[in-house]
């Protein structure tokens, strides 16, 4: 979560996506229903992404939800405890914030 501020990430967790885009709002979505068992996206959220999203987008920002998935199942078995790339207070100023890109990109759909 790169240049998330620790009030949007408490957010995230909190349920309260009221100013988060759209698109960010679909994207979190889609990563609560992929990360269900099962997992499933429904076909009304599906089509609410491509209102934001090429297919091929698509297919890039659900391979890598569906990775970070993998890795947090992967590591509870193990009971794998957190990278700590992520602090309370601490900022990754010399990265762009990635959703900068979601706020930009052409509607399709």
């Amino acid at each position: 979560m790169y240049g998330l501020s620790d009030d949007e990430i408490a957010a995230i967790r909190e349920g309260q996506h009221e100013t988060f885009a759209p698109a960010e709002v679909a994207l979190l979505r889609m990563a609560d229903a992929m990360a269900g068992t099962p997992s499933n996206v429904s076909d009304e959220l599906y089509r609410e992404l491509r209102r934001h999203f090429s297919e091929e987008q698509l297919i890039e920002l659900t391979a890598t939800a569906a990775l970070e998935n993998f890795r947090a199942r992967f590591n509870r078995v193990f009971h794998g405890g957190g990278d700590g790339l992520y602090r309370k207070g601490l900022r990754f100023n010399s990265v762009k914030r990635r959703s900068h890109w979601v706020r930009n990109v052409p509607q399709y759909g």
